[in-house]
């Protein structure tokens, strides 16, 4: 791979280059995905909220309203938000430095223009600083150099997540974005109950967190960092943690338990160096899914059963 495409695969995502972008995204993904909360059906694990990565960005997928439907997506490439409904109306909003309350208005203004009335939750999930959207004109970032490298970022991440993905015939979540806590992540169950997680993460409701971690999970990620912590990486927790997990031998050799978050990491610096940034990605998901599987004692021949040999119809 040349070292320019590679760069255009893999770009550079500097947290500190992009921190305040970083943190206006974060609010704005939430409108989105908060209005998908108010009018869709609530599915387990907050499942029936979360963001999906498109060709062009990120997108809620279809919103029901009624007999209606709708969709917004966030596009990375024109950087603008369009909301599109099934009556083939369009509405679109530039995506530019602007405060998190101009971007909110923005945003109810056009859904109202298309007959769609919605209320939505007016704090932030998941950020220690709660300001409602309609009074943040704190928060007011946009460079869209590197909001575009964030979905290359999460184009790669989940095109590899998939794969993984692949390899399981159990409950498994779909690849998908987690406004909250702003990471892309794909979890696998055991299919066993989970004792009641501890909750207390900031603007969140103990009940959802507990509902979200009432089974038995296997979870793996990419996050691209945040003040207390600013270093994008790839991640990977069990839920319980069963005993020995912080001590297990995982790979590849960058990869290492984090004390305060609880989970291996694997930093994206040294994904895009590596030799084979897909290998190295599904290394570190193996070997931490293996670990926590392995002393959790999951029943991994039920789950992980060989994939048929399709033939091909030509």
């Amino acid at each position: 791979m040349a070292e320019e495409s590679r760069e255009q695969i893999w770009p550079s995502l500097d947290y500190a280059a992009w921190r305040e972008t970083c943190a206006t995204l974060q609010l704005w993904t939430q409108i989105a995905g908060k209005i998908r909360l108010a009018l869709g059906p609530w599915i387990n694990h907050s499942w029936g909220v979360t963001l999906y990565v498109t060709s062009r960005g990120l997108t809620t997928s279809l919103i029901p309203y009624g007999t209606r439907a709708f969709e917004i997506e966030f596009d990375f490439i024109r950087h603008q938000l369009g909301i599109s409904t099934t009556e083939g109306d369009e509405r679109a909003i530039r995506l530019q430095p602007q405060s998190v309350a101009s971007f909110y208005r923005e945003v109810m203004s056009k859904l109202r223009e298309l007959a769609i009335e919605v209320q939505i939750g007016m704090r932030p999930n998941e950020t220690l600083e709660a300001i409602p959207f309609d009074r943040d004109e704190k928060h007011a970032a946009y460079d869209p150099e590197y909001a575009n490298r964030f979905w290359r970022v999460l184009l790669q991440a989940d095109r590899v997540f998939k794969e993984f993905r692949s390899r399981f015939c159990g409950k498994c979540s779909p690849v998908h974005f987690f406004w909250g806590s702003f990471d892309l992540a794909v979890t696998r169950f055991s299919g066993r109950p989970a004792p009641p997680h501890p909750g207390g993460i900031p603007h969140l409701p103990d009940a959802i967190t507990r509902e979200a971690y009432s089974q038995e999970v296997s979870s793996l990620g990419f996050w691209p960092g945040n003040d207390q912590i600013p270093t994008a990486l790839f991640y990977s927790y069990a839920y319980p943690s069963p005993d020995g997990f912080a001590q297990a031998k995982v790979k590849p050799a960058a990869a290492s338990f984090h004390p305060q978050l609880g989970e291996f990491v694997l930093p994206y610096d040294d994904v895009r160096g590596a030799e084979s940034p897909d290998d190295a990605v599904l290394e570190f998901a193996q070997t931490t899914y293996d670990a926590a599987a392995t002393l959790a004692k999951w029943d991994r021949a039920a789950f992980e059963e060989k994939k048929p040999i399709l033939q091909s119809s030509r």
